[in-house]
């Protein structure tokens, strides 16, 4: 069974029932991260796998810390999952300034390190989802999280902090698509 197929069933079975919009998102970040296939080369199943269970962290059974992105990924660890994948899920999007106002950096040391380009990956994907499982964009996007939120959450002081980096990420793996979209017609 591929490392996506894996991952596929194992996000469906924590997400589906419990949190329909939440699998709903999950299946639009796995779709837009097949999208990517071009740029992604080997780490195809890997990316894919990422975006479907990167927020397998909202599950019940993998909820610890309440920032989801280290719980997923240490959901992931305890069930012996790839330990790329559990980074990724772990690192995703706003993880590093979210875990920082929670005082859970350290937990991301916990992690298998991982390309920075991955990293990109995984929040782009997430970044042109909604939560509805529709596509959007990544600006649209954060502008929806930071209203949802309020001022006061940690989710949204993070998301404020993290938001130019958070729009440099989109923006490079946007230039690499851009670059593998021209070399295949030039």
């Amino acid at each position: 069974m591929s490392l996506t197929r894996w991952a596929y069933d194992l996000a469906k079975g924590l997400l589906a029932d419990c949190l329909p919009r939440r699998w709903a998102h999950s299946q639009q970040v796995y779709k837009q991260a097949r999208s990517l296939r071009p740029i992604l080369g080997d780490d195809f199943d890997l990316m894919a796998a990422s975006a479907i269970a990167h927020d397998v962290g909202y599950a019940e059974t993998a909820k610890h810390t309440g920032q989801h992105m280290i719980d997923g990924g240490r959901y992931l660890q305890s069930i012996g999952a790839d330990p790329r994948l559990c980074a990724l899920v772990a690192l995703h999007t706003s993880s590093p300034w979210e875990a920082a106002e929670l005082g859970l950096s350290d937990a991301l040391n916990e992690f298998t390190p991982v390309p920075q380009s991955l990293v990109d990956v995984i929040t782009y994907c997430d970044l042109s989802s909604s939560p509805d499982g529709h596509p959007v964009d990544p600006s649209d996007r954060l502008k929806e999280v930071l209203e949802r939120y309020g001022s006061e959450h940690v989710v949204f002081r993070a998301v404020s902090a993290a938001r130019p980096e958070l729009l440099r990420m989109v923006q490079r793996v946007r230039t690499r698509m851009a670059a593998v979209t021209e070399a295949r017609t030039s």
